[in-house]
């Protein structure tokens, strides 16, 4: 499996990284990204399974990442991963279709989510 971390914090996306590669129960690949257009560009040539997509992100905020990948691949698997847990935030992940969306104070979240799709 393929994973693609989009986190522009460093100590955070060696963290998720962690998380990751204790929660799956195979092989993973992980492509880190520090921003949202990095993650844009890079998209198409990596294919990754599944992001893990922060949503405050500098330049390009995760979910305007998401939405110009999920153009380029209506298949694409998000999961945002958010210090910003608002009902206004969960509200247009679930809008965008989603396939979670987790607060970075409850990572074993992300864990449940990583195990149930496999």
């Amino acid at each position: 499996m393929k994973i693609m971390i989009v986190e522009d914090h460093a100590e955070m996306r060696r963290m998720l990284c962690s998380v990751v590669n204790g929660a799956a129960p195979g092989p993973v690949h992980i492509v880190e990204c520090a921003d949202g257009e990095e993650a844009v560009r890079r998209y198409g040539t990596e294919r990754p399974d599944l992001l893990l997509m922060d949503v405050q992100l500098g330049r390009m905020n995760g979910f305007a990442a998401a939405e110009a990948i999920m153009h380029l691949d209506h298949e694409a698997a998000v999961i945002f991963v958010t210090s910003h847990n608002t009902s206004a935030y969960r509200t247009k992940a679930k809008l965008m279709r989603a396939r979670g969306f987790v607060s970075k104070d409850n990572l074993s979240e992300l864990e449940t989510l990583l195990h149930s799709k496999h």
